[in-house]
């Protein structure tokens, strides 16, 4: 693999992130027909950034991001064995470094950030029909848990 480094982001990141951001969303519409239209957005990624009990990483190479991901400490429901859990979001790489573990590698950074933050459960959303993406989660140790279904009223 290329000589590829991971860090905790910076506000200096902000605008290449913000990028990242648009590009997920365009890439996750055909999965979701309820995302509205443009201009929109995920997260505030800036509060993200400046966060404690969140880690926003990003993969680098020769100086350019190339990946992304975050971690952020969830209140977990009443009825489960643990108060709080670490959930992950925000996966993206840029194509031309897509199948070459950059992503495993980011999910790897923020299992030990959840891990140093006392976290023994983590968990992420992924579109049902977004196959690639199950894949690649499933490559990390991921499993399917719950399934969310929805029907709109009118």
């Amino acid at each position: 693999m290329e000589n590829i480094t991971l860090r905790m982001a910076t506000i200096n990141d902000l605008d290449v992130l913000l990028g990242f951001e648009q590009e997920l969303i365009l890439a996750e519409r055909p999965f979701d027909e309820t995302i509205k239209p443009p201009p929109v957005s995920y997260y505030d990624l800036k509060e993200y950034i400046l966060r404690d009990d969140v880690a926003v990483v990003v993969a680098e190479c020769a100086g350019k991001i190339i990946s992304s991901g975050y971690g952020l400490t969830k209140k977990a429901r009443a009825y489960l064995d643990h108060e709080e859990y670490a959930y992950l979001g925000f996966m993206y790489t840029i194509p031309e470094f897509r199948g070459k573990g950059v992503n495993a590698r980011i999910v790897d950074y923020l299992k030990n950030w959840a891990v140093s933050h006392g976290l023994r459960e983590i968990r992420l959303t992924v579109y049902y029909d977004n196959l690639p993406a199950i894949r690649a989660y499933e490559k990390v140790g991921f499993r399917s848990h719950i399934i969310e279904m929805r029907v709109p009223t009118m």
